[in-house]
């Protein structure tokens, strides 16, 4: 095991928001993916559009950047960022959903937070519009898959 202290907690080991004020800002992007395995014929009426509830990739678009937007009112001690963008993709594969975020912000930390809220949002989404279709969803691999600064 290493001697690596967790930042959020202080050296009582008490929860704490770390102190970012001394570093600059800078331009930041962070990626992150997930997907909602599924059956194919949820897959088919997600290309067709033809679900019950309607066009369910635009709803878990706009959802997934509402929620990159409010990851520090869930996320207990994330800082509140200004975000410069926020991509949401969508790849239909031969039985999943894959979902890919790119977050992007000039600040003093990053917003890999925001990246994977927005995969989680987007595919809870998903979930929430097929689940009438298919009680076998199965939402997964949500991680992130790249972090930089520039």
């Amino acid at each position: 095991m290493s001697d690596a202290r967790f930042s959020h907690l202080d050296e009582s080991g008490r929860a704490r928001m770390v102190d970012v004020g001394h570093k600059p800002e800078q331009r930041r992007t962070a990626s992150a993916e997930g997907v909602v395995r599924c059956q194919p014929a949820t897959l088919t009426a997600l290309r067709d559009r033809a679900l019950p509830k309607g066009d369910v990739l635009t709803v878990a678009k706009i959802a997934a950047i509402q929620a990159a937007k409010r990851t520090d009112e869930m996320i207990p001690l994330c800082h509140s960022l200004p975000l410069d963008s926020v991509d949401v993709e969508f790849s239909l594969e031969d039985d999943a959903v894959r979902i890919r975020t790119t977050v992007r912000t000039t600040a003093k930390t990053g917003v890999e937070m925001e990246a994977l809220t927005a995969v989680s949002v987007a595919a809870l989404t998903i979930y929430d519009m097929c689940k009438a279709v298919d009680k076998q969803m199965v939402i997964g691999e949500i991680r992130v898959t790249e972090k930089r600064k520039e």
